[in-house]
């Protein structure tokens, strides 16, 4: 038996952000999945409130860490659980750790390292607001004519088969402005990986989130901005597998 075989069974949970769905992952899913060596780790990819299949139910912060602990909770529990989530996600993944902070055994947060504060949160609240007076049908032909232009149509058509979702996009940001930061991280016991592209502008207090945490450590993404999943889906696929072997294996156990 290798030791690959002997790794504990180990649940990865991939949260979504705004305005896309569980499809955002596929470009992990698919090398996760391609990877014979990697029998033991179980890929979930839950939706949050609003979006999806789950498009109906308003979204609330709450409402969303209960998608989350569903999630980490399904079917036959895991020996080992590491939650992870992009942009809006990985707020979401944060206040799922910061509410029970002793259920996982690792943490990425990934493009979701700003405080949610000052000039840059009145940015991101005007764009919110000119989303939902641009409409769905503007904004889909908008999304679908960037993406075609910066990603291979092989990368990006599983993720936008699940559809976009700009409901939502002002009441969330709105709820993680109002309760999400660092300090979500303080007891957070299990290891942290703050992690995002170079150029990603939601990563600029990254040193911060990293130094709440009492294991964090932070990781930027060469060539990656926001979309780091997208801009390098390889290296991100590589980066959370490395960080749940580490988790697996104990070698991220706080010492």
């Amino acid at each position: 038996m290798s030791r690959e075989d002997r790794r504990p069974a180990t649940r990865l949970v991939l949260v979504h952000g705004s305005r896309l769905s569980a499809s955002q992952w596929a470009p992990q899913q698919s090398r996760v999945a391609a990877d014979p060596t990697l029998g033991w780790l179980e890929v979930v990819v839950p939706d949050l409130p609003g979006h999806g299949p789950r498009s109906a139910e308003p979204f609330t912060l709450d409402r969303a860490v209960g998608a989350v602990a569903a999630a980490v909770e399904a079917g036959v529990p895991a020996e080992r659980v590491v939650l992870a989530g992009h942009s809006l996600g990985g707020y979401v993944a944060a206040t799922y750790a910061a509410t029970y902070p002793g259920r996982l055994d690792g943490l990425v947060i990934l493009g979701a390292a700003a405080r949610p504060r000052g000039a840059g949160a009145a940015a991101y609240r005007g764009v919110a607001l000119l989303t939902e007076r641009a409409g769905p049908d503007r904004m889909t032909r908008v999304n679908d004519r960037v993406l075609g232009r910066l990603y291979p149509a092989d990368l990006v058509e599983p993720v936008v088969a699940g559809g976009y979702w700009f409901g939502p996009t002002r009441t969330a940001w709105r709820e993680v402005m109002a309760r999400c930061g660092p300090h979500q991280l303080r007891e957070v016991s299990c290891p942290v990986l703050v992690a995002g592209g170079v150029y990603d502008q939601l990563m600029l207090d990254a040193r911060r989130y990293a130094r709440a945490a009492p294991h964090g450590r932070m990781v930027r993404i060469p060539g990656a901005g926001h979309l780091a999943g997208f801009d390098r889906p390889d290296e991100v696929t590589a980066l959370l597998v490395d960080f749940v072997r580490g988790v697996a294996d104990g070698t991220l156990e706080p010492p």
